[in-house]
């Protein structure tokens, strides 16, 4: 079955979908296709637990019935920097929508204007 997933580093987001059978590895080189770097440079995470690339996305439970399109599960990456090491993960928090103007928020009246 089809698992969607948001792949988050930063203030990048990747959205894209795989079997709940892919393995991490298989993630890992479909990231490769998109950010150009190798599998072996990438850490990916679920629920900050490092995932590990011979298991597969439902061993970390993610499923078609977790992870659907309209609300897709999230793994965090990090990639290995010059010196060798890992960056922290580090995913920027969502930026909150500005609020909506009084003339676009719905009228207590059912939608219905009232007459003055």
């Amino acid at each position: 079955m089809d698992v969607f997933l948001m792949i988050r580093r930063k203030k990048l987001t990747i959205f894209t979908d795989a079997k709940d059978t892919t393995t991490v590895l298989e993630l890992k080189k479909i990231i490769e296709g998109i950010l150009k770097v190798t599998p072996s440079n990438q850490q990916l995470f679920k629920d900050n637990q490092v995932m590990e690339d011979e298991k597969t996305l439902q061993d970390y439970g993610l499923t078609s019935s977790s992870a659907k399109a309209q609300c897709p599960g999230s793994v965090g990456l990090a990639v290995r920097l010059e010196n060798g090491e890992f960056e922290q993960l580090d995913l920027t928090p969502f930026s909150s929508p500005p609020d909506l103007p009084d003339v676009m928020k719905s009228q207590e009246t059912n939608g219905q204007e009232q007459s003055s």
